[in-house]
């Protein structure tokens, strides 16, 4: 995996703040015959620490919401954001001598670990995600723009049926999102263009209407190959373009269904991380401002 200077300087420092700080607690750990607590000094200091790299870590979301708060590289805060957020588990760990002592501070261990877990499951997918969806989808779109290509699509089918089967509407999408595509007017028999409209009306269509989700015949490539080979038997030669053209089509739905499905992926995690890293730094300062006045 490579690694960008930016990323190279935090891993670097970061692992210098872990040492030295694993270095002081282990002397404190051994000088202290009741054992560590977060009510000694040096306790006290690693607990604000941990706090100082959360509160850090949680105006990274202050940086986004402010666009004229511009303090500093975002590929820095970025890098920042990861390396001291996950420090600030060592530091609490350290300032509670690995203990989760009463019910506010288990809670706050808890909920800690997961921020802190949840954080390193997103930026693994921040690094590989990207990679996996240029492998899987040759076609990308820029993901707003999902609903407005799908528009398209079934626009082009819906063009394509109607002058292969003759028929003066196909259920049309009136609003094209692209240029149309080229179609050929065929005459086909009563039983082929039935069955054409047929597989257009209950398959196809609902298809590209994202119905049926991944269960459905055509979301399967192998499965949507076959049903294509069938249907070309019951159809003239003349009409091979036009299925060539309707195949394709039901291959950039698959398309844009990986992508929206890597989207989600990739973004999905943010609905733990960012609630509960509120909650975090909310019950924080409860706790701090308890120890404190108690």
């Amino acid at each position: 995996m490579r690694i960008d200077r930016t990323h190279r300087k935090w891993l670097v420092a970061s692992l210098i703040i872990l040492g030295v700080a694993s270095a002081i607690y282990v002397f404190y750990a051994a000088r202290s015959p009741a054992g560590p607590s977060g009510g000694s000094a040096v306790g006290f200091t690693f607990g604000m620490v941990g706090s100082a790299f959360m509160v850090f870590a949680g105006l990274l979301a202050a940086r986004k919401k402010l666009p004229v708060v511009r303090l500093g590289r975002a590929q820095s805060w970025m890098r920042g954001h990861l390396w001291l957020g996950l420090l600030s588990l060592p530091m609490i760990l350290f300032h509670g001598g690995f203990r989760f002592g009463g019910p506010l501070t288990s809670v706050l261990m808890i909920l800690l670990i997961i921020v802190v877990a949840s954080g390193l499951f997103g930026a693994a997918l921040q690094h590989y995600m990207p990679n996996m969806m240029t492998a899987e989808v040759q076609k990308e779109t820029i993901f707003e723009q999902i609903d407005h290509v799908r528009t398209g699509m079934i626009a082009d089918a819906d063009a394509l049926i109607a002058a292969t089967t003759g028929a003066s509407d196909a259920g049309a999408t009136r609003q094209a999102a692209r240029a149309p595509i080229a179609v050929q007017t065929v005459a086909l028999t009563q039983e082929a263009a039935s069955a054409l409209s047929n597989f257009y009306v209950r398959e196809m269509r609902p298809f590209l209407h994202n119905d049926g989700g991944e269960r459905h015949p055509l979301a399967d490539t192998g499965s949507a190959r076959a049903i294509f080979v069938e249907l070309r038997t019951l159809l003239p030669g003349e009409t091979q373009d036009a299925m060539k053209s309707l195949e394709d089509i039901c291959e950039e739905e698959r398309q844009l269904r990986r992508q929206t499905r890597l989207h989600h992926w990739l973004h999905g995690w943010l609905m733990l991380h960012v609630p509960l890293s509120f909650a975090l730094l909310l019950l924080g300062c409860v706790h701090a401002f308890m120890a404190l006045r108690y």
